[in-house]
């Protein structure tokens, strides 16, 4: 027999936990049709011999929802292995939306999320109002992976309520309009609702989004009318009681994101307590895999306090100019001086201590200790921390690259809580954040650091948690595991060399807005929908994926 593909002799990671075994995959019209000892030929065929051969990756926590508009590929998730993606967390979406609310919607997206209104504005094409029709319009984009969406609750409010969103309680009517509205962007195909009750977003006027201080019965009506579909409610920044109501009086599963906080001490007691909050319930957790905050370096924005005239000027300059500040020694040395005389002490309002260096390594160091610190690293070279941080920009030419540890500071702690059954892997936030953070290259750190270094988790356990585990929340059936009659979504990839490479600034969005993204290491092919999408690390302009909607 001849099939459309056949990928020869790899290690076979199925996705549903049980343990690898050596066998082919063949694939025929986008679908697996054969596993194990495959007999015939592939009219294409792919040799994965030496390679692990999983199911494609899903990401639950994506905001390409403005990205996928003029970056359809969607990277750079799609270069790690991510075959389907959830947009539309965190309450923030673009429907629905009246022709008139599509500035105020873009401000807010770019005040939460980091991405920039004039790109959102002119990079969308805005042929909607209803979310089905979002959807629809997505669909016309011809995506390179899977993408699915969640309505926002955000955007939900300022629909049903005008500016009375912001800042007031809805009116029971306007409860029930919002319940019904979620509703129908179910049965149009989102996956469910988003709720954010993160006080620190903000609209651009500095106050708190739509939604952040509704009264949990109005996300509770929500939820019922999500729940009874069988699709799902998402949250940020959620109490532990809001959750527990949207899946008790609400009667929807529940997705919500999650970490160990800044004392990694705790890590045991917010597990127990996760647990307590998960038995008998469908709620799941989904948490950063690593030490996160803000990325900077001379080629990027830099966070530091401005108050002296050396440091206002540097940072207004671009590369090329601060590259040719610091090769003069005067200037250099001046920095240097500003910084030890008035004093740098905080960063973003967190401490330097907190700063940790990436190196100069192909792969980024993002679990280093001590000895990345940068405090640390110029108290053992004799530096003040200004002269290091300098010194390494110039000696790199501009590509070193330091992390603001906010988020998850104690790994430890971290890999407490992701061994939790109760929580997955994920929270890239791609597509979100473009200029200050880089962690849409999560499942590529959860295959080198926690299955290959750590062993944390088993390869099987490792995959399942990137696969079956993650679709199966989404209510994907035909996803996520590698058998006959599912779709294919396939990777094929090196466990030995899998890995993230460098973050780089570039200005690739509308406008030229800078974003960062980051290549990966080790990935042979990926498959969506039965076609190559990437091979040898390079997307090959397939564009098979999909629009994935609740209930189809």
């Amino acid at each position: 027999m001849t099939h459309d593909i056949l990928i020869r002799g790899g290690t076979i990671v199925d996705g549903s936990g049980r343990a690898p075994f050596r066998g082919d995959l063949a694939i025929d019209g986008g679908h697996i049709t054969e596993v194990g000892a495959v007999s015939g030929r592939g009219r294409r065929e792919i040799d994965a011999e030496g390679q692990v051969v999983t199911p494609g990756f899903v990401d639950l926590h994506t905001h390409l929802d403005a990205q996928i508009g003029w970056d359809p590929d969607c990277t750079p998730v799609s270069w790690h292995g991510v075959t389907t993606a959830l947009m539309g967390n965190c309450g923030v979406t673009f429907a629905p939306c009246k022709p008139a609310d599509r500035p105020l919607l873009a401000a807010m997206m770019e005040t939460v999320e980091d991405i920039p209104r004039e790109a959102i504005l002119g990079g969308l094409p805005w042929d909607w109002e209803d979310y089905g029709g979002y959807l629809d319009s997505i669909e016309r984009l011809q995506p390179g992976i899977n993408v699915c969406g969640l309505v926002g609750h955000s955007a939900l409010r300022f629909y049903v309520m005008g500016e009375r969103a912001v800042e007031e309680q809805a009116s029971a009517d306007e409860r029930q309009r919002m319940a019904q509205i979620a509703g129908e962007a179910v049965a149009r195909g989102a996956m469910g609702c988003s709720l954010n009750r993160f006080a620190a977003h903000k609209l651009p006027d500095g106050r708190a989004i739509p939604g952040t201080f509704a009264a949990v019965g109005e996300c509770v009506d929500i939820a019922r009318e999500v729940g009874r579909r069988g699709a799902l409610m998402q949250a940020v920044g959620a109490e532990f009681a809001l959750l527990r109501a949207l899946a008790d009086d609400g009667g929807s599963r529940v997705l919500f994101s999650y970490g160990v906080g800044p004392d990694g001490a705790l890590a045991g007691q917010r597990r127990a307590d996760l647990e307590t909050l998960c038995q008998g319930r469908d709620i799941t957790a989904v948490a950063q895999v690593r030490s996160s905050g803000f990325v900077f370096g001379l080629q990027s924005a830099m966070p530091i306090a401005t108050r002296t005239p050396g440091w206002r000027r540097l940072k207004t300059q671009t590369l090329a100019q601060r590259l040719a500040t610091l090769a003069d020694p005067a200037q250099f040395d001046a920095l240097v001086d500003e910084a030890r005389h008035d004093g740098f002490p905080t960063l973003l309002g967190a401490g330097i201590d907190k700063v940790y260096y990436m190196g100069d390594a192909a792969t980024p160091d993002y679990a280093g200790g001590a000895e990345c610190q940068l405090l640390a690293m110029a108290q053992a070279a004799g530096e003040h921390w200004a002269q290091t941080f300098l010194r390494l920009a110039l000696q790199t030419q501009g590509r070193a690259l330091f992390t603001l540890r906010m988020f998850n500071p104690d790994m430890a702690g971290l890999a407490h809580l992701i061994a939790s059954r109760n929580v997955l892997p994920g929270l890239g936030d791609a597509g979100a954040h473009v200029s200050q953070v880089m962690d849409a290259g999560w499942a590529s750190f959860v295959l080198s650091h926690w299955v290959r270094d750590q062993g944390l988790y088993s390869l099987a356990e490792g995959v399942r948690r990137l696969t079956s585990a993650p679709a199966t929340v989404l209510g994907l059936k035909d996803r996520g595991v590698l058998a006959a009659g599912q779709r294919a979504d396939v990777n094929v990839f090196d466990a030995d060399r899998i890995g993230e490479c460098q973050p780089q600034i570039v200005h690739d969005f509308p406008g030229g807005a800078a974003r960062y993204i980051q290549r990966a290491t080790g990935y042979k092919a990926t498959l969506v929908n039965g076609r190559v999408n990437l091979l040898d690390g390079e997307l090959t302009g397939e564009r098979a994926g999909q629009v994935l909607r609740h209930g189809r």
